[in-house]
C-alpha cells in the first residue's frame, strides 16, 4: 500500500483512540522531523524538545485532521511553526549549523553526506578533502540563505517534498515556490563556482 494510504489508515486508528497508532507515526516521521529542526535553530540541545513539542501538538490536533493534505505534509507545517515560535520566544535567528547536521545526520545516510555517499573505494584523499569542502560550502550557502529560500531549498532538495507539497506547507502559490528554489540555487552556484570552476548560468 502507498505510504500516504498508510499514514491515512494510522491516523484514522488515532482518531479513534488507538495510542500505539501515533506511536506508529512517530517512529516513522520522528527523525526527519528532528533534521528538519536541526536546520533552523542553532542550538542543538533544542532540536529534541521542539520535536517532541511538535508531536504533542499534533496529537492533541489530530482529531481535527480532515486529509485534505497529506500526513507528512501536516506534520511538517506544525513542526516549522513549533520551531519558528521557539525561536521567537529565545530570541534566536533560525540558521543551520554544522553541528546541527553532524548531530542528526546519521539516519538513512550514516552520518554522511550526499557528496560523500557518491565517492566510490577509488578515490582519493584528495578528492575526499575536496568533495568535505564542497559540502562545506553548500552548507554554509544554505546558511547564508534568507528564511524563506532556505526553508524551501531544504524541503525540496534534502527532504525530497513536492513543488507541491512545499507550496502547501509554505502557504504560497507553486510559482513562488519555484522561484525560491532557483534563487536559493542560484546562491549556492555562486559560492560553489569558485571551487567548481563552473560557467555563470549553470547551477548545481
Amino acid at each position: 500500500m502507498p505510504a500516504p494510504d498508510v499514514d491515512a489508515a494510522l491516523v484514522q486508528r488515532v482518531q479513534r483512540g488507538d495510542q500505539r497508532a501515533f506511536e506508529m507515526l512517530v517512529v516513522k516521521y520522528q527523525r526527519r522531523i528532528e533534521r528538519l529542526i536541526a536546520r533552523m535553530v542553532r542550538d542543538t540541545n533544542l532540536v529534541e524538545d521542539i520535536a517532541q513539542e511538535t508531536f504533542i501538538r499534533a496529537y492533541r490536533a489530530l482529531p481535527n485532521f480532515r486529509g485534505e493534505s497529506a500526513f507528512y505534509t501536516w506534520l511538517y507545517r506544525i513542526a516549522v511553526n513549533t520551531a519558528k515560535k521557539a525561536l521567537i520566544g529565545l530570541q534566536r535567528d533560525p540558521v543551520i549549523t554544522e553541528s546541527a547536521l553532524a548531530s542528526l545526520d546519521d539516519d538513512e545516510e550514516g552520518g554522511a553526506s550526499r557528496v560523500e555517499n557518491e565517492l566510490s573505494d577509488g578515490e582519493t584523499p584528495e578528492s575526499v578533502m575536496a568533495s568535505r569542502q564542497v559540502a562545506e560550502t553548500v552548507n554554509a550557502a544554505i546558511e547564508s540563505l534568507s528564511d524563506d529560500l532556505r526553508q524551501a531549498i531544504v524541503l525540496r532538495e534534502i527532504e525530497g517534498l513536492s513543488y507541491d507539497d512545499i507550496a502547501e506547507l509554505m502557504g504560497c502559490p507553486i510559482g513562488t515556490v519555484r522561484s525560491r528554489i532557483f534563487r536559493a540555487r542560484e546562491a549556492i552556484a555562486q559560492r560553489l563556482r569558485p571551487l567548481l570552476d563552473t560557467r555563470d548560468g549553470e547551477r548545481w
